[in-house]
């Protein structure tokens, strides 16, 4: 069956007919704040219900909980705060209960009702949302960059973002209907910020041994230094599907969001977006969500224990090698042949070939896959 959505409902904050004319109109008259493109995109994402049960922007107390409890106020699970930074100038004259416009690239995007205006510590927020307060890692890096206050509340859309990849793009009440138009009763998501390798295909194929349907559902947005381009990694995965995938098995769509590095915590907060979209499962990799050597090993995979009630079962399937004695992508689980008969895929290794314009190996990355990432001549985000 479907997934419910993460707290019960899918939220719908999407205005439409005469109350969006209305709406805009209003939004017209009111103090606005103009919004990065990754906070624009959350915007989206809350009135879309991809971020449900979240109406808008957190509160104080809801923000606080999830910090240090890992649950909104109500206890329901959620790892990743979601919330509007501003200075002080940004606000001048603005008070709570006010309305607001909330804008990108000029143009209104939503409607905001202020509920709450707070401060807050950048030093708590990455201690224990990133786990460190090492500059170098990315997710710190983006806080200590942030304004110094935040602001709350719900949200209406009454405009929308451009979207290069609308052909890639279905929202949760999309999802949910496709499923079932399949008759997909069961459905693991898969999350990944690359271009496809054997590894993954292993993993995702395994997933499907135990599912009616994989949702690939790669992270369109921003990244980190030496990623791969949204584009490549979409061209690498049609390419994937179309020669190695039955086709009534898979649905392959974007989710447009940052990338926070937040490890274990972001695996959590993959995992409740996929629930909204209707999966019931996910694949969650041994560093899902990592960066650098920050979070242990498997921390990604224990984290779940913490939430027998969040809703979606995660796969913890185990990372495969090439076996030169087996001729086939295995894990150590099912071959018994000793590590000198094993070739494990790298992904720095995989970046450097493709850098160099060098097909990689077969045990390594599908020729189509390559073949459509090499077609790319800087397929890395620099």
């Amino acid at each position: 069956m479907v997934s419910r959505p993460h707290g019960g409902r899918l939220i719908n904050k999407v205005t439409a007919g005469k109350r969006r004319e209305r709406l805009i109109e209003e939004a017209s008259e009111l103090p606005r704040i103009e919004l990065p493109p990754e906070t624009a995109v959350d915007v989206e994402n809350i009135a879309h219900g991809v971020l449900s049960p979240l109406e808008g922007f957190m509160v104080q107390e809801d923000y606080l909980h999830v910090l240090y409890d890992m649950r909104l106020g109500n206890d329901t699970p959620w790892t990743i705060p979601i919330t509007l930074d501003v200075s002080p100038d940004d606000i001048e004259g603005v008070k709570e209960e006010d309305d607001i416009a909330l804008t990108f690239q000029g143009k209104p995007l939503a409607l905001m009702k202020i509920e709450e205006i707070y401060g807050w510590s950048k030093e708590d927020h990455a201690s224990k949302v990133y786990k460190t307060l090492d500059p170098n890692h990315p997710g710190v890096e983006e806080t200590f960059k942030r304004r110094e206050l935040l602001i709350a509340g719900p949200i209406d859309l009454i405009g929308e973002t451009p979207n290069p990849y609308e052909k890639y793009t279905l929202w949760p009440i999309e999802t949910r209907v496709l499923f079932k138009e399949k008759g997909w009763k069961t459905i693991a998501a898969f999350q990944t910020r690359n271009a496809h390798h054997r590894g993954h295909e292993y993993v995702q194929k395994a997933a499907l041994t135990l599912v009616d349907g994989l949702f690939i559902n790669p992270l369109i947005g921003k990244k980190k230094r030496g990623d791969f381009k949204d584009q490549v990694i979409l061209d690498a995965y049609e390419a994937l599907i179309k020669n190695y995938y039955p086709k009534q098995a898979v649905v392959l769509a974007v989710l447009r969001t940052e990338m926070r590095y937040a490890g274990p915590r972001e695996a959590i907060h993959h995992a409740i977006m996929r629930k909204n979209f209707g999966c019931t499962h996910i694949i969650i990799g041994r560093d899902h969500a990592g960066v650098g050597n920050y979070y242990a090993p498997y921390e990604a995979w224990e984290i779940f224990k913490e939430f027998p009630d969040l809703g979606i079962t995660p796969l913890f399937i185990r990372e495969a090698f090439y076996c030169q004695r087996c001729g086939d992508m295995v894990n150590e689980k099912i071959c018994p042949h000793p590590a000198e008969e094993r070739l494990y895929i790298s992904g720095t290794k995989i970046r450097e070939m493709l850098l160099k314009q060098v097909k990689p190996p077969e045990y390594m990355m599908r020729p189509e896959v390559a073949e459509a990432i090499l077609q790319h001549s800087d397929p890395f985000i620099e």
